[in-house]
């Protein structure tokens, strides 16, 4: 009888592991994003994508009589196929920009034309309330970033308003989200042409001012720059509070440890949404590198892979000793 016991005990909890694993497995695996997607304002929005969305353009100039053709200037083009997979695919080009663009040619003072901010939008509308934007625009104003402002930086040198998506909700593979994210903050601190637009520092070596950090190519293709150069905080998603490199983390123990910052910050939805799909072991079961606590994955198909041939085995078993009994 203890026998049976143990093998309806065994049987429910292969049930317990399969359905958590099966649950974490779905949301490491959300529905990809795609161009599948059609904008209502596709029409109206090709009016502009027939310049700006290729390399050359062409127009009638009146005063010369004849056509001419020229090249589209880089910070004006955009990439078609990136707008329709990022955040704002489902807006029209004059929903943040002056409808007077409709005109050809553009009227030059339009040039001049002041741009949105994310706060101008996504501040104090309830729509929003979940992703904490008022608290987001708190801490980036007490970030190093905005001591930049009066020299052009803005939310759109992070955030490109034509091409911006966030990653760490609709990443299946998490490498992707880092590399991502990274390429950010690369995009001005490893081009230093675009570096000199808001600052007069010498140039700088990323891989040199991180020569202390041991594994520098693991450790960059790991994590995101914002883990060490950010101070946490729970109630956003992803912190604003850019700090200055004197304040960046330093000590192996607050990644490397079951305490991690990892945990508030990288891992920080993916951790939530596997608690909310019952995967209990989802602190130990992700990728980061917690001293003493990783398990090896090849281990971990052994492991299950054993304990469901001793499952079977005791059931078949049990079914057997019934049979004879019978």
């Amino acid at each position: 009888m203890k026998f049976i016991k143990c093998g309806f005990i065994l049987l429910f909890l292969v049930f317990a592991f399969s359905t958590d694993i099966l649950k974490a497995a779905t949301l490491r695996n959300p529905d990809k994003d795609t161009t599948a997607f059609v904008s209502p304002f596709y029409e109206d929005n090709e009016r502009c994508f027939k310049c700006h969305g290729q390399k050359t353009y062409e127009y009638l100039n009146e005063n010369l009589g004849r056509t001419v053709r020229a090249l589209m200037f880089t910070e004006r083009m955009v990439d078609r196929e990136k707008f329709y997979e990022a955040n704002h695919k489902s807006f029209s080009c004059t929903d943040c920009h002056s409808e007077r663009y409709v005109e050809f040619p553009h009227p030059g003072d339009l040039r001049m034309e002041q741009y949105f901010n994310c706060i101008d939008c996504h501040g104090g509308d309830d729509m929003f309330t979940e992703f904490n934007f008022d608290t987001i625009e708190i801490e980036y104003r007490q970030s190093v970033h905005y001591k930049l402002e009066e020299e052009g930086f803005s939310c759109w040198k992070c955030h490109g308003p034509h091409d911006y998506k966030i990653s760490i909700r609709n990443s299946v593979n998490l490498k992707e989200t880092i590399r991502y994210d990274n390429a950010i903050c690369l995009n001005c601190h490893s081009d230093f042409d675009r570096f000199q637009l808001l600052s007069e520092r010498d140039e700088i070596s990323i891989i040199e001012s991180h020569d202390w950090l041991p594994n520098q190519a693991s450790h960059f293709g790991s994590v995101r720059c914002i883990e060490c150069h950010t101070e946490m905080n729970n109630n956003v998603l992803v912190s604003h509070l850019v700090t200055a490199r004197e304040k960046a983390v330093k000590k192996c123990n607050e990644c490397h440890s079951q305490n991690s910052l990892l945990m508030s910050s990288l891992y920080k939805f993916r951790s939530k949404e596997q608690r909310k799909a019952g995967f209990l072991n989802s602190i130990i079961l992700n990728e980061s590198y917690v001293i003493g606590a990783n398990r090896n994955p090849v281990l971990n198909i052994m492991s299950f892979a054993i304990f469901g041939l001793l499952a079977g085995v005791i059931i078949v078993h049990i079914v057997f000793r019934i049979v004879k009994r019978n």
